[in-house]
């Protein structure tokens, strides 16, 4: 029997069998509150289903949440061609923190998309994680709003964005232009993920010396390690895993988050989490 395990994201969706077998697809969200949304949620998991048949499939899911969700796992259930109950949906960070850490002792920040502390460290603890609209600080589309909002103030007050040309150049440049219009058009009617791989250009800026660019990347570190920081004065003493898509966008965001977080072991794996997802689903089923 093949198991499928499933990391999706806002900005990808990358999965693995018990076999060995991988892929990729676009990203999605467990928030499927409405037909766009639970189109791309389908639209991710279509491509699995060639790979299969499946005798079980564990998914980690942005969006999703702690408590199962019948109605999810039926729509996962139907578009891979499975019964509901030989699905299970847990929260990505959920399965990132298995993946991380198996046996258990630790924390972990994760930053991507969006950003959030999590542990299961002597019960559930979350911290940040609130979506674009209210924080996700450090994520990639957190550094991308902020850049938008600097350069359109800049914009504001001089009509051109002095001393952020370079930044502006590489941001302008990913959306399609500098007018306010294609500006409103991209966040506007787009969705998180298009808004976070705006922080790939950001990111480009600051390797190329752009001074607010290279603020952004330490500031994003420092959000981090607030992060970090609020984990182990709830959660305990124990070392912190940080991952994440953000992190290796600009050395300065690992710097900064070093610096703030005096007294609390960093550490930087690079989990498997589909395959993590592939294991824990295979032994679901036993």
């Amino acid at each position: 029997m093949r198991f499928l395990g499933v990391d999706m994201g806002g900005t990808g969706t990358r999965w693995a069998t018990s076999d060995g077998s991988r892929g990729e697809s676009a990203g999605a969200t467990g928030l499927v509150f409405d037909a766009a949304a639970r189109s791309a949620f389908e639209a991710a998991l279509a491509p699995m289903r060639a790979d299969g048949p499946f005798a079980g499939a564990y998914l980690g899911v942005t969006g999703a949440g702690f408590e199962d969700d019948p109605t999810l796992r039926t729509l996962a259930g139907a578009v891979l061609g499975l019964p509901a109950e030989s699905v299970t949906i847990v929260n990505d960070m959920v399965l990132a923190w298995q993946a991380v850490w198996p046996e258990g002792g630790g924390h972990l920040v994760a930053a991507g998309t969006g950003s959030v502390g999590f542990s299961m460290e002597g019960g559930v603890t979350l911290v940040g994680g609130r979506g674009t609209l209210i924080d996700d600080g450090g994520s990639g589309a957190w550094i991308a709003l902020r850049a938008l909002d600097a350069l359109w103030r800049l914009i504001d007050d001089d009509s051109a964005p002095k001393g952020a040309e370079i930044l502006a150049d590489a941001v302008f440049g990913a959306i399609g232009g500098s007018d306010w219009e294609a500006t409103r058009r991209h966040v506007y009617g787009g969705d998180r993920g298009a808004i976070g791989r705006l922080a790939r250009p950001v990111a480009e800026a600051a390797h190329l010396g752009d001074p607010l660019a290279l603020e952004l990347m330490a500031r994003a570190g420092g959000e981090l390690a607030r992060l970090a920081r609020a984990l182990v004065a709830r959660a305990g003493e124990a070392p912190v895993a940080v991952i994440g898509g953000v992190l290796p966008l600009h050395p300065e965001i690992r710097t900064a988050m070093e610096a703030g977080t005096p007294g609390i072991a960093l550490t930087f794996p690079t989990p498997d989490a589909p395959a993590t997802a592939a294991r824990l689903a295979k032994e679901l089923a036993r």
